[in-house]
């Protein structure tokens, strides 16, 4: 399926002419000449086709038939060389004769009974041409040694470029080591043809070997089955190995004009779209790149990223928001991770622009949080920072999270599937080991939760919806004790102020999150003692917290849970962020400051 794909991209591509993707058995070469003939043979023009842009001409890059390799044999080149094979003429070769001998050998015996009008004036051309001919115009001598095609007058085509030239190219290549290569129904056309022994090397998957990798490859015996060795085990012909090969070296370049190629973790990943109009099919792709790797900033990007998801999660269609743009326009999505010489898939999905686009909506939805940590909604690629350790003073990187868990998380967004629960281990984990709750990872818990609910997986038993901003109706336990924490760090922050290293937080977070048995009680009596320096300093802000504290425990049941479980450590997770953060926006001075500093990320979404 994902090798069809991309041969029938290929294809696609090759058709519209896609620039700097080569046919089978073709490669860019610097071309500086092209010979015009006549249909009769005869040499109406020679035509400098260099470019002459710089201070000097330099030669053309064209794709022409894959160069012979060279050492001190002579072997000609097809439908194309250097002047001393097609001309017989050079200002540095003393055999040239015989080199122009070996091209006009070459192309008498492969072009023998063609009846393409271009192909037979060449072979007239040929059997005519005599090397004394060069001195005499058109030919001039600075030509000497440089690069020669041919075009047939009146076309714009080069001979190379010729669907019969192509053909022949082909069978040129099946038969150049001289034995018949092992023939096959190829896994990816359908058609017997001649199978790939080995596949040409994929480059640009970050990680993987600089000289290339495949997806496709056998090298061990105890890989090959009914005697069939390396390509024979997964038959695939040379036009198709080299057609997808192709495209996804093309979809893995590197530079800043490719916008169909995101780097998310140790997961490259490319996508490209099917659509009958090249422009639509470029609009597609770049919407989804934009929505798959929203910017984290203000810029018109971004803009444009929140109307499509809150368009899109009214049920507007986005040939509404855009003309060029149609719901059912087919997308591919291909995630590759390294693996030692080979690349492995991390995750493979299909589906329409449309369909996509709700799910990236629903994502946005799910991940939704007030008060909202960030400008906008967080991409793949930042929501998979959150599992790494925060080190002082440096951003946290995606390469340092957990490899299987990028291609997971990717899979769920795209597949509407429920978000990997090792995710919601790693983000607790993470939590209680550097003591950061940002945004960012409240939203991460409240994502999963909220996902799972409405899938109908894991539901709590008080059958509560996951809330997006504070709730103080809510039973849930963990969601109470989140909120009764962060009232209580409150309550020491606003009495000891900037005398206190460490909050409650900083020792007691991870421990009062999975068994609060243990740990409440201690910490409400040390309250207390707080509660009683904030009726003397601050009573108007003690009698607000000591009516917040009666107002969470009065909906706890007599006796603290023993241990929460994973969903429960979650919504602790939320509990906690929503009540920290509403004391912010509460206005109150002090109790704002107090909150900012103990949160000091909760409101930089692009730090995430």
């Amino acid at each position: 399926m994902i090798l069809q794909a991309l041969n029938t991209y290929y294809q696609r591509l090759l058709a519209r002419g896609e620039e700097g993707l080569s046919p089978f058995g073709y490669s860019p070469e610097k071309i500086s000449y092209e010979i015009l003939l006549a249909p009769d043979g005869r040499v109406v023009d020679v035509n400098d086709i260099r470019d002459t842009s710089g201070k000097k001409p330099l030669p053309r890059a064209m794709n022409v038939p894959q160069p012979e390799k060279r050492t001190v044999g002579i072997k000609s080149n097809f439908l194309w060389d250097k002047t001393s094979y097609v001309l017989g003429a050079s200002a540095t070769s003393k055999r040239a004769d015989k080199e122009h001998e070996a091209f006009k050998a070459l192309h008498q015996q492969s072009l023998e009974g063609t009846q393409d009008a271009g192909l037979k004036a060449l072979l007239t051309f040929l059997s005519a041409w005599n090397c004394e001919r060069f001195t005499a115009a058109p030919f001039k001598e600075e030509m000497l040694d440089a690069n020669v095609v041919f075009r047939l007058d009146g076309e714009t085509a080069y001979l190379h470029e010729r669907p019969v030239a192509q053909a022949v190219r082909a069978r040129l290549l099946a038969s150049e080591d001289g034995a018949a290569p092992a023939q096959a129904d190829c896994l990816v056309t359908g058609e017997r043809l001649p199978v790939a022994r080995l596949h040409p090397a994929i480059k640009g998957v970050n990680g993987a070997q600089s000289s290339g990798a495949s997806i496709v490859s056998f090298n061990l015996d105890s890989f090959t089955s009914y005697g069939k060795s390396q390509g024979e085990n997964a038959p695939v012909s040379e036009q198709a190995a080299f057609a997808y090969t192709t495209v996804l070296n093309h979809l893995l370049r590197r530079g800043e004009h490719n916008r169909q190629r995101i780097q998310i973790g140790d997961a490259s990943v490319v996508f490209w779209a099917e659509a009958d109009d090249a422009d639509q099919a470029q609009e597609a792709e770049l919407t989804f790149e934009l929505l798959l790797n929203a910017p984290p900033d203000d810029s018109q990007e971004a803009a444009r990223v929140r109307d499509v998801l809150e368009q899109i999660a009214k049920g507007r269609p986005l040939s509404e928001l855009n003309p060029r743009l149609q719901d059912g326009t087919r997308m591919f999505v291909l995630g590759l991770a390294p693996n030692a010489s080979r690349i492995s898939i991390r995750f493979w999905e299909t589906g329409t622009l449309g369909l996509f686009a709700q799910r990236l909506a629903q994502h946005e939805r799910d991940f939704r949080i007030d008060p909202v940590p960030w400008k906008t909604a967080p991409a793949a690629r930042r929501v998979v920072t959150a599992t790494v350790p925060n080190r002082e003073g440096a951003m946290p990187k995606a390469d340092d999270a957990f490899n299987n868990l990028v291609g997971e998380f990717m899979r769920s967004v795209l597949s509407g599937r429920p978000y990997p629960r090792s995710l919601l281990a790693n983000t607790l984990m993470r939590i209680r080991s550097d003591g950061n709750l940002s945004g960012l990872r409240a939203a991460i818990c409240k994502g999963i939760l909220a996902r799972e609910m409405r899938l109908g997986i894991n539901i709590p038993i008080h059958k509560e919806e996951v809330p997006v901003s504070l709730d103080k109706q809510s039973e849930n336990p963990g969601y109470r004790l989140g909120r009764l924490f962060a009232v209580l760090e409150a309550v020491q922050r606003s009495a000891l102020g900037g005398q206190v290293n460490a909050t409650i937080r900083d020792r007691y977070y991870g421990a009062a999150s999975a068994t609060p048995a243990s740990v409440f009680p201690v910490l409400l009596r040390n309250t207390q003692n707080h509660l009683g320096k904030l009726r003397k300093d601050k009573p108007g802000l003690a009698v607000n917290l000591e009516k917040d504290i009666r107002e969470i425990v009065d909906g706890l049941s007599e006796q603290f849970p023993r241990s929460l479980r994973i969903e429960d450590q979650g919504r602790f997770a939320i509990g906690y962020y929503h009540q920290s953060q509403s004391r912010f926006v509460k206005g109150d001075a002090g109790a704002a400051q107090d909150t900012t500093d103990s949160n000091p990320d909760t409101t930089e979404g692009a730090a995430e």
